[in-house]
């Protein structure tokens, strides 16, 4: 864009220092004019190209953002997903856990029981036998 400002700057002052020689003179001038507006319309398209293509380069960089905040947003929201799935799996084991151990518990405590309740009848059995034992003596 600078070469072709330079281009038209250089094709007028050359049109000024020609138009002092006559008729000649005149001609190249003339073309040098219709050299310079074509320089000065190439610039403008340029100027305009280059400006569609930044606006659409910034357009796909502001989709491509917007894409990636997207996934990053689905990721966060299926880790948090599996996160209290996680928690809820736990919270059943641990429960199914402390079921496990209070069905255990009771149970030893039932079989401590009647193993106690076994001896309280052997040992009431022992001491009636001993009492036999003593009276007939």
């Amino acid at each position: 864009m600078r070469k072709q400002t330079i281009v038209a700057l250089t094709a007028m002052a050359l049109a000024v220092t020609l138009a002092a020689c006559g008729q000649q003179s005149q001609q190249a001038a003339d073309k040098a004019k219709e050299s310079a507006s074509k320089a000065a319309d190439s610039a403008a398209t340029a100027a305009k190209d280059a400006a569609t293509a930044a606006s659409a380069a910034a357009k796909d960089a502001t989709s491509a953002a917007a894409d990636a905040a997207k996934g990053a947003a689905d990721a966060t929201k299926d880790a948090a997903a599996k996160a209290s799935d996680a928690a809820k799996d736990a919270t059943v084991k641990a429960t199914d856990a402390s079921k496990e151990a209070a069905t255990q518990a009771a149970d030893a405590t039932k079989d401590a029981a009647a193993k106690a309740s076994d001896a309280a009848a052997k040992a009431t059995e022992a001491a009636k036998e001993a009492a036999k034992d003593a009276t007939k003596k």
